[in-house]
């Protein structure tokens, strides 16, 4: 196991991407890759950072967070987005046979177009696998979703809904089922490789510029996520480490 860089009482996964896909299949358990806006739910959401703070591995997607924690603490981390870490996922897990996945999913335009792409990339994808998300509130249980993994026992399971809500999932999974698959929860990247949303090149992700393609085109929805995101620095700087106290909760999720 690589070693951990804890930011926000969160520890990080510090090794490459192919280190956290091997201790994935190894162990199970749940991923996730909180974005910059994310981390001001640490202050609002109580389910939320315990979901957060017991994930059993996280990747460090913001590259907000990268450069902050290497400008105001002259520490590196390796960052991990989530569309790097699900694009090396996919292609393992098409050389290795796709048949033990399961897929939650936001939408049923999400849906289609993960069948779509399907049928492109010859990775099979069957509807028995899928599973539409209903719109959870601040405290998830979801009994149907546990009864169709339970009868399946996928290995893999990917959760493709909204920050915040699939964190909490991946954690009343990990909790509630009787066996441990690999859990990834990974947000908007899956829509990245369908065509969902809009397609972010390889050089963008790698020089942290996703965010900047996504606001241009989806200003309304990105732009009050990226007012949350401007809180990062401020924590960064005054908790450091450490956690910070629970303030007001919030009942909003952004699924």
């Amino acid at each position: 196991m690589s070693a951990t860089t804890q930011i926000l009482g969160i520890s990080f996964f510090n090794g490459d991407v192919d280190e956290a896909l091997a201790s994935m299949d190894q162990r199970g358990g749940f991923l996730i890759a909180p974005s910059g806006t994310c981390f001001a739910r640490l202050r609002k959401d109580e389910m939320y950072r315990r979901a957060v703070i017991g994930a059993d591995l996280t990747i460090a997607d913001s590259g907000l967070m990268v450069l902050l924690w290497r400008l105001l603490r002259a520490e590196s981390i390796t960052r991990i987005s989530g569309f790097k870490y699900l694009k090396h996922l996919l292609r393992k897990l098409k050389a290795n046979g796709a048949g033990e996945i399961f897929w939650v999913l936001p939408s049923e335009r999400a849906q289609q177009k993960l069948f779509q792409w399907s049928r492109w990339e010859a990775f099979p994808v069957a509807s028995k696998n899928c599973y539409i998300a209903p719109r959870y509130g601040v405290e998830i249980e979801d009994r149907n979703l546990l009864s169709l993994l339970e009868q399946n026992r996928p290995s893999h399971v990917i959760i493709a809904i909204g920050s915040g809500a699939q964190e909490k999932l991946g954690h009343y999974l990990r909790e509630n089922l009787s066996y441990r698959p690999a859990i990834h929860c990974i947000g908007a990247a899956l829509g990245f490789v369908t065509g969902e949303q809009i397609s972010i090149p390889d050089w963008a992700d790698r020089i942290y510029l996703g965010w900047l393609l996504r606001l241009m085109t989806q200003p309304h929805r990105f732009v009050p996520r990226l007012i949350h995101g401007l809180q990062l620095p401020w924590l960064i700087w005054k908790y450091g480490e450490n956690l910070p106290p629970l303030g007001r909760t919030s009942l909003v999720t952004d699924q």
